[in-house]
Parts: structure tokens; C-alpha cells; sequence
């Protein structure tokens, strides 16, 4: 599995990308970190994503399972995981797997499916890798999929990650199989959970809304003027999920702003 770290000791900060992207996505963290995370952290790539093997079968565990192998028992660890990656930093904390959850940080979760959208990922998952002759091509298509259209420019090493280049032409490093990992049982993931969970989303996230996460019962935070990729767009807002809830506020819901949660 592909890793980048940072930092020293305990405690152990897991950052986990969501579908379609790599652990290249939490470079903007880099400074931040150095500043406000005590201990050490690592940015994974995901099976079947960037340079990181595939699976043969895509499920959350698996995924889990994957993460856990790189985390050395008995570490305190706290997950903050976009989209999939929140889903896979839940089953991480399922007591399933020989890691010492402290926290776990869902940002942008998708909670509430379709059966077309569901259909339709299934079919996207049965589809070989396009290839493209221009990068140009390539790099639209990786933006587009794993929704960085907008956010990162054509250059930067992130797209540079997300891409394979083989006799002149190009495709995504992720397997398109990974799609087929489904919608997460919330219920399920949310009730095993051996830590205390908080789920975020950037105000302007088409993938859920408020009311949809305050149904879950757990904490809930917003992050007011950012999309689906709000650690991306705004890293300096996006880390202050890491601060956890004020003093008497646990169960509560919060609006973060740029000094912190109001």
C-alpha cells in the first residue's frame, strides 16, 4: 500500500480520500499538521486507487481491513476520512481490527442512495479502464471522477497520482471496480462504532444535506461555503474538525467558521 506520513509519537492521525482520488488529496494539510497534530499521521491510498494494489472484491471492510494492516496496534488513532474513506474510517472502528480507535471523522459521507444511483455505479463498475492518447483527456476525466473538477490545476502532483501512463496513452490509476463497494448500512456501521463518531459536510454538498446526518444521531458539524471536497478547497476550516466538540456541546450540532465552531 502506498503511504505518506508525517510527524513523530503518538497519537496517530489516519487521513483516508474518498472514491476515485489518493492520499495526494491532504497535501494542502501538510503545514497545518506540522502545527496542530501532537503525534504522527498518515495518508494512505486506498485499494485500487493511485499506487496501491486492487482488491478482488470491494467491501468496506476489505478497505478496512487494508488500513488496519498499516496501523500499529495499540497506537491511539484518530481517522478523518472523506466520503468512502469516512465509511472505511467507521468499519475501522467496528472492533473488528486490531486498532486503538479514539475518534473517527466522516466528512461528506454519502448517506442516502438510489437504487439508479446505486445501478448505475455497478455498471460503471463492470467497465474496463479507458485509456486516452492525450493526458489532457486523461486528467479531465480524473478531475470529473473523483470530483476535484475545478479544485486542483492540470500539474499538480495529485493529478500526477491519479493517473497511469503506459505506450503513450493514458487512464486513472483507480480500478474502476471500486465502485462496486455499494452504499454503507450507516445504522449498522454507526451502532458498532467502539469510538465517538462525527459526521461533517461542506454546506454546498450535493452528495447529503443537515437533515439527512442529523437522522444518524451523532454529532454533526457544517462547513459553511464548501462543497464535497471541503478538504481540498479549504484545509485551513476542513482541520479544525480535529479539535472535536466544545466543552458541553458533545451531542450537539455545530457550524464551524474560520476561528473555529460556533
Amino acid at each position: 500500500m502506498r503511504v505518506q506520513e508525517g510527524g513523530t509519537g503518538a497519537p496517530l492521525l489516519v487521513l483516508l480520500h474518498g472514491l476515485g482520488a489518493t492520499g495526494d488529496v491532504w497535501e494542502g494539510w501538510r503545514p497545518l499538521l506540522a502545527r496542530r497534530w501532537p503525534g504522527r499521521w498518515i495518508a494512505p491510498d486506498l485499494p485500487g486507487h493511485g499506487g496501491s494494489p486492487p482488491l478482488a472484491r470491494y467491501t468496506f471492510d476489505g478497505f478496512a481491513a487494508a488500513v488496519a494492516a498499516v496501523i500499529k496496534p495499540g497506537v491511539p488513532t484518530t481517522v478523518l476520512g472523506h466520503s468512502l474513506g469516512g465509511v472505511v474510517g467507521l468499519a475501522l472502528a467496528s472492533g473488528q481490527f486490531p486498532v486503538s480507535m479514539q475518534a473517527v471523522i466522516g466528512l461528506g459521507i454519502k448517506t442516502v442512495w438510489t437504487d439508479e444511483e446505486l445501478d448505475r455505479a455497478q455498471a460503471f463498475a463492470g467497465r474496463p479502464p479507458a485509456w486516452f492518447a492525450a493526458r489532457d483527456e486523461a486528467v479531465a476525466r480524473y478531475l470529473r471522477v473523483a470530483g476535484l473538477t475545478g479544485l486542483l490545476p492540470a500539474d499538480d502532483p495529485a493529478v500526477a497520482a491519479g493517473l497511469v501512463e503506459q505506450d503513450g496513452q493514458w487512464r486513472l490509476a483507480m480500478d474502476p471496480g471500486t465502485f462496486g463497494v455499494g452504499a454503507p448500512d450507516m445504522g449498522r456501521l454507526l451502532a458498532q462504532s467502539q469510538a465517538p463518531v462525527t459526521l461533517a459536510r461542506g454546506e454546498h454538498d450535493p452528495m447529503n444535506t443537515d437533515e439527512q446526518q442529523a437522522q444518524l444521531g451523532v454529532r454533526t458539524v457544517t462547513l459553511p461555503g464548501l462543497g464535497h471536497n471541503a478538504h481540498v478547497e479549504n484545509p485551513e476550516l476542513s482541520i479544525t474538525l480535529l479539535d472535536g466538540p466544545p466543552t458541553g456541546d458533545d451531542d450537539e450540532d455545530c457550524t464551524l467558521d474560520q476561528k473555529g465552531i460556533r
